[in-house]
């Protein structure tokens, strides 16, 4: 099975654990594409890099997203705005992986302020490796989600 597509994308505050998993993914073999920031920029803001890396993820069908920012909240919530992402926050590797086998998450949200580059590493590592389930409460579940994305956003 192809590896797929990982875009990334992060605030000044997760810019060094981004640096630090696009280097890890690269040495695993994946095909990564940098949706920024390029530096570090004191100030600059994590909806940009959310929605950029979110927009990309759901054109490209067999891809996955990773976002960074302080906490890993506002980037989660604004990759959550774009129709087709399920965006998760991964704060350890347990989490990072249940989001993966019961909600089949896109885009994996770090949070540059409270892990460390190895711990983002290690967290990445899990999420990405971790299939989908498939099992039918899940299945069930996400099938929901689409119901009241459809709702909310149309076709």
């Amino acid at each position: 099975m192809t590896k797929p597509t990982i875009y990334l994308g992060a605030d000044h505050a997760g810019w060094e654990i981004k640096e630090a998993v696009e280097e890890f993914l690269k040495e695993e073999g994946y095909k990564t594409v940098d949706m920024g920031n390029d530096n570090l920029v004191e100030g600059d803001d994590y909806p940009d890099f959310g929605y950029a890396v979110a927009k990309r993820v759901t054109t490209d069908e067999h891809s996955r997203g990773i976002v960074m920012c302080g906490n890993a909240q506002g980037i989660c919530i604004v990759a959550n705005k774009v129709k087709g992402v399920r965006a998760a926050t991964g704060f350890n590797k347990e989490v990072a992986k249940t989001s993966r086998t019961d909600d089949d998450a896109n885009i994996l949200c770090l949070p540059g302020r409270f892990l460390s580059k190895k711990e983002a590493v290690e967290v990445v590592k899990h999420w990405i490796e971790t299939p989908f389930s498939g099992e039918d409460r899940h299945v069930r579940r996400l099938k929901k989600v689409g119901e009241i994305e459809k709702q909310e956003f149309g076709n």
